[in-house]
């Protein structure tokens, strides 16, 4: 069962983080809909928000069992959370809302549209409402990336920057569960905010080559990945280069050098 968070006073809300450092976050968004998300770590010394967009349909399954708090923890980004907290970064996880829980999750199309940028603009109030001094960054992986870009267009200002890891350049093609159009057809110039491309030179996902991360490295910083361990999963899996596995750890460090505007390195050996 979901715990539904509703409107508390500033001294409340500052409370309730100090006490509850993991908590399932549940806000109504559109009629007859939810959004939930994992506030997964409040560090003492924090100084930025991140809200981490996994791949695939997007569907974690947040959930209580047993007083414990459960989820879907394969994706890139949600095995590594903890990856941002140490490294003083407040880290909410976001889920599918509930009327995409069942079957595929968010489509493409979903991820590009209104009603995402609806719910989410309910976790990214409630985020700021709680951590009112902090920047806020989205950060998207694989199908993710769709979000992340897509929000951060959206958005527009009141963000502090986006960062997009194995970007879904191109469409997913008919071998795919799920057939979308990723981000090949939309406008990066939309997107007003600081932009971080994250790859891995050897991503031998179809749908995100590492060259046409490359291509973009004109305009927008690039971070290239390099090595790391021998692939245990498919080409577009977590335990691959397209999840950066084995390199990990690297990799959210230098994410979050660039978002505290600290030296960074654009290649990861």
């Amino acid at each position: 069962m979901k715990t539904v968070v509703r409107w508390l006073p500033a001294a409340a809300l500052s409370l309730a983080v100090a006490v509850h450092a993991q908590e399932i976050v549940t806000l109504p968004t559109r009629p007859g809909v939810t959004q939930s998300y994992f506030l997964a770590g409040v560090p003492k010394n924090r100084q930025a928000i991140v809200v981490l967009f996994p791949g695939s349909g997007g569907l974690i399954r947040l959930r209580k069992d047993n007083e414990q708090i459960k989820f879907s923890s394969g994706n890139f980004l949600v095995k590594s959370r903890s990856e941002f907290t140490k490294r003083a970064v407040v880290t909410a996880v976001v889920d599918a809302p509930s009327d995409k829980q069942s079957g595929w999750g968010m489509r493409d199309e979903f991820r590009l549209g209104e009603e995402h940028f609806t719910d989410l603009s309910a976790v990214v109030a409630d985020l700021n409402r709680r951590f009112p001094d902090l920047r806020l960054f989205l950060v998207g992986t694989s199908r993710g990336s769709v979000s992340a870009a897509a929000l951060a267009a959206r958005f527009g200002q009141p963000l502090a920057g986006a960062v997009l890891t194995s970007s879904m350049f191109r469409p997913a093609g008919r071998n795919s569960r799920e057939p979308g159009p990723g981000l090949s057809r939309f406008d990066f110039t939309t997107v007003k905010v600081p932009l971080l491309l994250v790859h891995h030179v050897s991503d031998q996902c179809e749908a995100s080559p590492y060259g046409d991360a490359q291509r973009l490295s004109d305009k927008y910083p690039l971070i290239s990945v390099l090595g790391g361990s021998t692939p245990k999963s498919d080409p577009c899996e977590p335990l691959s280069q397209h999840g950066y596995y084995g390199k990990e750890s690297e990799t959210i460090e230098e994410i979050v050098n660039w978002m505290l505007k600290k030296p960074f390195r654009d290649v990861i050996k």
